[in-house]
């Protein structure tokens, strides 16, 4: 089952919040303008980003936000054929991405073992 985003729920979802704590969408439009991989579904003027598109874009902030790489390299990078050996670097990074990735679902899933385990407790008596 796919679930679409909209740009809020996006923003929130890859912590595009300011200090008011109100989504940064103009964040996400700025990158879909820069970013040809970038292609929201627009329905009523409306944004909406399937899974995949909610999994490019997670790659770009990580690679703008965590790797400090400029715009211009990020774009070098997407568009690179990483099955190249010349590409080994950018290689590199999408592991680093993908790693840090498991990792957070992990934590996650490891939460609700954790409260699972708990609530079995309190209802074993």
């Amino acid at each position: 089952m796919s679930t679409f985003k909209n740009i809020s729920e996006l923003s929130k979802l890859l912590n595009l919040i300011d200090s008011s704590n109100k989504p940064m969408n103009y964040v996400l439009r700025y990158w879909e303008k820069e970013f040809k991989q970038i292609r929201p579904k627009i329905i009523n003027k409306r944004r909406y980003y399937d899974p995949k598109q909610v999994e490019i874009i997670k790659l770009i902030k990580f690679l703008l936000k965590n790797k400090r790489l400029t715009i211009r390299g990020v774009k070098n990078l997407l568009n690179s054929n990483i099955n190249s050996l010349d590409d080994y670097n950018s290689y590199s990074l999408k592991a680093d991405f993908y790693k840090k990735n498991i990792s957070e679902k992990s934590l996650q899933i490891l939460k609700k073992v954790k409260k699972l385990k708990a609530y079995g407790k309190k209802n074993s008596h």
